[in-house]
């Protein structure tokens, strides 16, 4: 997911670049992501209540996100909307759209924090890694709960990456991990917003606020084993035009982490996922 400067408002929001990238593989992450955390974006709309003929959005959705799942769960009198940003992910959203004959989504350009959308015109506001890579996440929330109806549900699944474990220890992953910190908080993201998802939605306003906290090991060949390693080499660009690491301890960090992954008795636990969910208050 990206933030920029949407159809809205002549005064929209500062043009905000997503630091993971927007090249082939970070897309294809982002597509394989859609299937790795399925069981959670479930678990989080049976949290609210996701339901035939309700109307969804799905904010940051990228090349794929959760539209496929939004769409059965409010077919086949309901209304889905991906909203994007980046216009290359956008043109992938809608042609999936399109192959999968998802005939009640609509994939929209525009800002997560300005979207342009009329209020109170969605049943369910859903967000999936989207706050953790924006420098101000209330922005984003706000206009979440703007979007919603009154009764309505804002619901995100985001991750603390302070919460990691990788055993036996490996000096490769404690650089990792700082490089990986680093270069997030330079662009002004927080790495560390699951823990926080509560108090934001407390503070954009919504009730009946529910958290749930889940951490999962992955065994040798599962895709999210590396994630750490494939987000850092999506960040590679900006982590060294800041300077933080050169291309060649990278290279070396990456080889010799994988390394270490390859072997299967190596406990891997890359970050702790926050699910959230919140009501619009009715009155």
């Amino acid at each position: 997911m990206s933030v920029d400067e949407g159809p809205g408002p002549s005064d929209s929001p500062t043009p905000v670049t997503y630091a993971l990238g927007r090249d082939t593989a970070e897309a294809e992450r982002l597509r394989r992501q859609t299937i790795e955390l399925q069981p959670l974006a479930a678990e989080l709309l049976d949290r609210v209540g996701a339901a035939e003929g309700q109307s969804a959005i799905d904010v940051g959705c990228g090349p794929r996100g959760i539209l496929e799942l939004l769409a059965e769960r409010v077919s086949p009198r309901g209304r889905v909307v991906g909203l994007e940003v980046d216009p290359v992910h956008v043109a992938m959203a809608r042609e999936l759209v399109t192959e999968r004959g998802l005939t009640n989504v609509e994939v929209i350009q525009a800002d997560a924090r300005n979207t342009g959308l009329p209020p109170a015109s969605f049943d369910v506001a859903h967000a999936r890694t989207v706050l953790v890579n924006v420098p101000d996440p209330e922005a984003v929330l706000a206009e979440m709960t703007r979007l919603v109806r009154a009764g309505g549900w804002v619901a995100s699944l985001e991750p603390d990456v302070a919460v990691h474990l990788y055993h036996r220890a490996n000096p490769a992953w404690d650089r990792l991990d700082e490089i990986f910190i680093t270069a997030v908080q330079a662009v002004g993201a927080d790495p560390f917003i699951g823990r926080r998802l509560p108090e934001l939605f407390r503070e954009a306003g919504l009730s009946d606020i529910g958290v749930r906290a889940h951490a999962e090991l992955y065994p040798t060949g599962h895709t999210r084993r590396t994630i750490r390693l494939d987000l850092v080499r999506s960040m590679r660009p900006k982590i060294i035009a800041l300077g933080i690491a050169s291309e060649q301890e990278l290279d070396d960090l990456d080889r010799a982490a994988r390394e270490h992954l390859d072997d299967p008795h190596t406990l891997v636990l890359p970050d702790l996922f926050v699910l959230a969910w919140g009501r619009k208050p009715t009155t």
